[in-house]
């Protein structure tokens, strides 16, 4: 399945295309701004070597197939003439009027937005999202101009460099695709993740489709099988319906792969690449359709969604159900309306009808409530991180809808907590939040909210403030950056003092754990851009940095060095098996040293032995330290091979019943090898665990610990190892 460049179109298809929906006199528009368009691109080419007007045209088109407004396809047609061929946007409003110049100045600007920027560039990239925004809340039309555009760009995207193709579709899955899902528009949405995917993973891309074309016949035959019989039910009840296979497409395919892979199953074990769409004239011919499949086929357990009760925030209705099809074969089956069907491929593009007099109906309006909103809650937000994060967790995710007590539907980012719904309805309910009741029934804190759950927030009459740990990625406890954000400024109010003195036993704590030298704690603020260890400290006290930001920035740190070394030694040889590079010199035989057992990310450095090749350790190994021999010591760095490493961790703890089965667990969910375990006891009912566990790097190990120190009986968890017992090279 290749998603495949369009031909070549004129203008009299772009017009045989409008006439299906549109008057003769908006015709004449679209005919107008074409022939001022070809004006003005006359003699450009693009990078595939056709006549520039071809991607205005493709961009139009697209929009022709959304059944935008006459204004919205001239302004598409329009869109490139300002930033391109140098037409002043006053002579496009003298020609064409206020309306369709706002458009195109509106596309001219988004134009310029650079999304996909460096971490040098973030202010600029925020600034740049709260644009596209602010466009968004002012007129939508000029975002579906830019969707289109984004589109054709990326099917034409084979003619410019790799590394602009990278940088194009990384964008593009990163802000476009999930815009677009956002806004409803299905059509685009898994047309842009296609394409997207198609060159961020081309080998992943490519392997898919083959899979999908391997089993072509097979499924369509299934399909054909189904529908048949369907049809015959269904016109036994009496209901004229359209029965269609769904088509499952690449990234969604490659998503389902990942989710299956994560329970030991693999691609011939999804069944649910097959599905039956069924469209209705009307809503109770929906749940009778329902109830004709239901009696035809055994519906499968918990796999029914009512989405016309309750829809999505983007507006999507349809009910979902799942079936033994045909003897043993699970099968999706979608039921809606027509007007359902057409919302769900253009979403809020279906409603955009721009009539004399008359602007967006209130249901219009409630559906891009969410917009208004978000443009709200960020006029307060003035740093980057926190914009960006909030957008692409609050916004470009799929939702849950809960109930309050009093029966208020609240809308929530899909793995939402009680915490954020506190803080969603009011910040100082959040604050004062210390328990919560969901379906009648006390939860966790970081329990996730499902579709239906009724919440109640249960508070303390004295002041108490947020927990510290409500910010940890690892606890779950938050998962909207809107809450995050309020906690921060919570702390941020807190005396400095108190957060420089939290800040640093948070610090400390997790560099003994991650056995970093507490001395190293000025570089670390260096990485982080403070060039003050007050500042630094008081910003982990309040919140602004976690303890995993921190894990993350000294394992990227030493993914990114490379050692020193002459014009000669500057590239650095292939892997070893191990993972470890060693600078200007051939494939040698490498493996970890077992007394201070190095995993990646922390610095390292070789030892050249008699008889076994070169043996990794620590730089601050005490054998290292200690060595007589320095010219044995060569360069090495962490390769880019996925390694398991192994570490030793100490474990302090209250001895009781289940303790080493949980801490065990929590291991076992994190999906990381316990390669050995030793158990001391001591005095008073204390005890302490050993561990041997196989790790991917220091990102990893940090996320790890602070989950078993949140074991019941834990008091302490930390990184040791053998080092100064005996000389091991």
């Amino acid at each position: 399945m290749v998603l495949a460049v369009s031909g070549a179109i004129t203008i009299d298809r772009l017009k045989e295309k409008a006439r299906e929906y549109l008057p003769s006199e908006k015709i004449a528009v679209i005919e107008s701004a074409y022939a001022f368009a070809a004006k003005a691109h006359d003699g450009q080419m693009r990078k595939s070597g056709e006549p520039y007007i071809e991607h205005p045209l493709q961009t139009a088109l697209i929009l022709l197939d959304l059944k935008l407004d006459a204004s919205a396809i001239a302004a598409a047609l329009l869109h490139d003439v300002v930033e391109n061929c140098g037409v002043a946007i006053s002579q496009v409003e003298a020609t064409f009027g206020p309306e369709i110049s706002k458009l195109v100045d509106g596309a001219t600007r988004l134009g310029k937005l650079s999304l996909h920027a460096s971490a040098a560039t973030r202010e600029a990239q925020a600034e740049n999202l709260r644009k596209m925004l602010v466009a968004m809340a002012e007129d939508l039309r000029v975002v579906f101009i830019k969707l289109a555009d984004r589109l054709h760009n990326m099917r034409t995207l084979d003619y410019l460099p790799p590394e602009k193709q990278h940088h194009i579709a990384q964008e593009t899955a990163e802000i476009y695709a999930p815009l677009a899902h956002r806004l409803g528009i299905w059509d685009l949405k898994w047309q842009l993740e296609d394409l997207a995917f198609r060159y961020l993973k081309p080998e992943r891309y490519r392997e898919i489709a083959s899979l999908i074309a391997s089993r072509r016949a097979e499924r369509e035959s299934f399909i054909s099988e189904a529908i048949q019989v369907l049809n015959e039910e269904l016109k036994k009840a009496g209901i004229k319906a359209e029965v269609s296979g769904r088509p499952k497409h690449i990234y969604s395919i490659h998503q389902k792969i990942e989710k299956y892979a994560a329970m030991g199953k693999d691609f011939n074990d999804i069944h649910d690449l097959l599905a039956l769409r069924i469209l209705v004239n009307t809503v109770s011919e929906c749940y009778t359709v329902v109830g004709v499949v239901h009696s035809l086929w055994r519906p499968l357990p918990d796999e029914f969604d009512d989405f016309i009760a309750n829809p999505k925030p983007n507006g999507y209705q349809s009910l979902h159900t799942a079936v033994m099809c045909l003897g043993t074969t699970p099968l999706e089956v979608q039921i809606r309306t027509y007007e359902m069907h057409r919302i769900d491929e253009y979403g809020i593009a279906a409603h955009w009808r721009y009539k004399e007099g008359e602007r967006k109906d209130k249901r219009f309006e409630e559906r891009i409530s969410w917009l208004r909103q978000l443009i709200e809650w960020h006029r307060e937000l003035s740093g980057a991180e926190e914009f960006l994060e909030s957008v692409k967790t609050d916004v470009f995710i799929d939702q849950v809808f809960v109930y309050t007590p009093r029966g208020e539907i609240k809308d929530m980012p899909k793995g939402s907590t009680p915490i954020d719904l506190a803080y969603r309805v009011h910040t100082e309910l959040g604050h004062n939040c210390i328990g919560a009741r969901v379906n009648g029934k006390l939860v966790p804190l970081n329990y996730q909210l499902n579709n239906g759950d009724i919440v109640e927030i249960l508070t303390t009459r004295k002041a108490k403030g947020p927990s510290r740990d409500w910010l940890s990625p690892h606890l779950g406890y938050t998962r909207t950056s809107h809450a995050r954000q309020k906690i921060r400024q919570w702390f941020k109010k807190q005396e400095r003092t108190e957060n420089i003195e939290q800040g640093r036993v948070l610090l400390e704590k997790e560099m003994r754990r991650l056995g970093v030298r507490l001395n190293e704690r000025e570089a670390l603020a260096r990485l982080f851009k403070y060039d003050n260890l007050d500042d630094f400290l008081a910003a982990i006290g309040e919140g602004s940095i976690s303890v995993h930001q921190i894990a993350l920035k000294l394992a990227a740190q030493q993914e990114q060095a490379k050692p020193a070394g002459t014009a000669a030694e500057a590239a650095p040889a292939a892997p070893t098996v191990s993972g470890i590079q060693v600078l200007g010199v051939g494939d040698l035989f490498t493996r970890l040293a077992l007394c201070c057992h190095p995993v990646a990310g922390d610095k390292i450095i070789g030892y050249v032995t008699r008889t076994r090749g070169v043996t990794i350790h620590r730089q601050d190994c005490y054998n290292i330290t200690h060595e007589d021999e320095k010219e044995r010591l060569i360069p090495v760095g962490w390769g880019q091979i996925d390694a398991l490493y192994p570490v030793n961790v100490k474990v302090e703890a209250w001895d009781r019943v289940g303790l080493l089965r949980d801490i065990t667990n929590m291991v076992a969910e994190e999906r990381v090898n316990i390669s050995a375990v030793n158990l001391e006891n001591r005095p008073g009912g204390a005890t302490i665990l050993y561990f041997t566990l196989e790790t991917k790097g220091l990102a990893q190990l940090s996320r790890l610990l602070v989950k078993i120190e949140g074991v019941r009986g834990v008091a302490s968890v930390t990184r040791i190892s053998n080092e100064g017992r005996v000389r091991k090279h």
